[in-house]
């Protein structure tokens, strides 16, 4: 593992023609092998090749969205962009290799029959003849980014992006509030028509994509390419279905709790953030004093945990302050060369700036965990997986939020508790609305937006007109970068929060036990699939029946029990 500083980790532009030639003699070794073990070295030398190339790529990734106005940032992205279909294609050949290998058995007790199963849907979401459609792909996600990073939103003679003006939209002033609401939105109509047309060509790319390769929809190829192989679209709709006829009429009590709590006759898009007359809990420093906290919380949680955080801090491995020309939102990534990961998120002085270092932390710690996993397949486990690790961990860390809050804490657990059950339905509503893109693809840009209003009448039935022209179309969702750049990433914000809800309730019960589950899953990484890994961390399907109505009734029950105040 590297002791550097992000500054200081080596970057190279891997060779193709470099590359070519180390698989061509990988696949010599491999074919020719006279034994198991020689079959195996060879697999060994390609994950060490793989990983230095996803390595480079990471990298580039993230020093394009600090800064999308770079020259030279965004020549190594488009590096990646226009070659990296031409890597997969070396990785799909190698991995037919492994498969048809006489050792598959001696492979399969090396590295583990999901490490072969996972080689096989490789196979099934590639070829050549998709490789220029890929490149487009990438094009139109950069486009997107880089069109969201240059947002300029001009409030009250100020400007914004739109990761700080998130501080406006919970202001206590309505008028401020609104303000804020209407200038974000405003963003979208001014530039409708391009986020349109990214859109309508990513849909079309991706769904030319899939029947090149013999599927039916994009939905089927995405569910192969995520790694879903332990449930499919049927398991999905069945939860989403749990989630209209129970927690649909929880959240709207909750919103009509809000309502009351702060006087209004009707509640808009531009009150939803707030939820308190007096304003929401927000951390008492800025970020130094945030993180400098957080390191205190990480020492005490555990002995792993400490190690880890101090790595983050030692070598720079985190980029959490807002600024001009960096990219919306939050993720975490690595570098498995050197055995480390990265945070990227943009404070911007709300709530937030908390959940989502716990919550990338979440995502960091496990691939900190994971750096030393056999093979590239097992760092990270499927989306859904990922985020029982970052969710879990907003939750874990609940004994330590008055360092950040103060007097306020009470009023954060009570935030953050009821946020997990008002994010269900809208999580759904992301993942329903992917579902019906997908299967009319021909859709106009108009019967999207009448489709994503159709959702927010299904999940979120207290959202009424908010006399802004953006929202009132039905704009909103093209805020959510998911949809645009990870296609069906959003479903697994769902199931893991139900996972996640669990692990809340049995750190209530019994702290102990519940971080050692929690630090088993994280160690596992990706070796076992989604339900193998919800049964080794001890807890219960959100498929199962009853699973999702039980501990959301129970997180209802404790809010009513512990703040009949705010619910009144």
């Amino acid at each position: 593992m590297s002791t550097m500083t992000f500054a200081q980790l080596p970057y190279t532009r891997p060779s193709i023609d470099d590359l070519r030639s180390a698989y061509s003699d990988i696949t010599t070794k491999l074919t020719t092998a006279s034994q198991a073990h020689d079959a195996i070295a060879a697999i060994r030398e390609w994950n060490t090749s793989r990983i230095a190339t996803s390595t480079m790529a990471s990298l580039a990734e993230v020093k394009f969205t600090q800064n999308v106005a770079s020259d030279e940032a965004k020549g190594e992205k488009l590096f990646f962009d226009e070659n990296w279909p031409s890597i997969a294609e070396l990785d799909t050949d190698m991995a037919k290799c492994i498969l048809a290998s006489p050792y598959a058995d001696a492979i399969a007790g090396a590295f583990g029959d999901l490490f072969l199963l996972r080689l096989k849907n490789s196979t099934l979401t590639f070829e050549p003849s998709i490789k220029e459609l890929l490149i487009q792909e990438s094009e139109l996600n950069t486009r997107y980014n880089e069109l969201t990073a240059s947002a300029k939103i001009e409030v009250g003679g100020n400007t914004y992006n739109l990761s700080t003006i998130g501080k406006l939209l919970i202001d206590p002033d309505r008028e401020v509030r609104r303000s804020a609401t209407a200038a974000m939105y405003q963003f979208l109509s001014d530039n409708a028509e391009e986020l349109d047309g990214i859109y309508d060509k990513l849909v079309k790319l991706r769904t030319t994509k899939a029947h090149t390769l013999g599927y039916p929809s994009y939905t089927e190829f995405r569910y192969v390419e995520f790694g879903r192989v332990d449930y499919n679209a049927a398991d999905v709709e069945n939860f989403r279905a749990q989630v209209r006829q129970y927690v649909v009429p929880l959240a709207q009590e909750l919103r009509n709790a809000q309502q009351r709590r702060l006087g209004l006759d009707k509640l808009t898009v531009a009150d939803e953030k707030l939820q308190f007359l007096d304003g929401n809990p927000v951390a008492s420093g800025d970020h130094d004093w945030i993180v400098e906290r957080a390191a205190k919380m990480y020492e005490e949680l555990s002995p792993e945990t400490h190690q880890f955080f101090s790595l983050m801090l030692d070598s720079q491995l985190m980029d959490l302050k807002s600024r001009d020309n960096k990219a919306t939102g939050g993720y975490c990534t690595s570098f498995p060369q050197y055995g480390l990961p990265f945070i990227f998120a943009n404070f911007n002085k709300t709530t937030h700036d908390i959940e989502v270092l716990t919550h990338e932390a979440g995502h960091a710690f496990q691939a900190y965990q994971s750096r030393n996993q056999i093979v590239p397949e097992y760092f990270w486990p499927t989306a859904e997986a990922c985020e029982i690790h970052s969710m879990g961990m907003e939750f874990l860390t609940w004994p330590w939020m008055d360092l950040f809050f103060g007097d306020q804490t009470e009023k954060f657990k009570f935030y953050h508790l009821q946020g997990a059950i008002l994010f269900l339905p809208y999580g759904c509503a992301v993942d329903h609305f992917q579902h019906w893109i997908y299967a009319n693809p021909e859709a106009t840009p108009s019967q999207r937006l009448a489709a994503w209003k159709d959702m927010e009448r299904m999940y979120m039935p207290w959202r009424t007109t908010a006399d802004i022209a953006a929202y009132d179309e039905g704009r909103q969702w093209q805020f959510q970068r998911h949809i645009y750049e990870s296609p069906f990433y959003y479903i697994d914000y769902a199931l893991a929060q139900t996972c996640a809800l669990q692990y809340w309730k049995w750190s209530e019960l019994d702290p102990q036990e519940a971080f050692a589950s929690y630090l088993s899953i994280c160690g596992i990484g990706g070796s076992k699939p989604f339900l193998g890994i919800v049964e080794h961390g001890k807890l219960t399907s959100p498929f199962s029946a009853g699973c999702l109505k039980d501990i959301v009734d129970y997180s209802y029950e404790c809010l009513k029990t512990r703040y009949p105040d705010r619910l009144s």
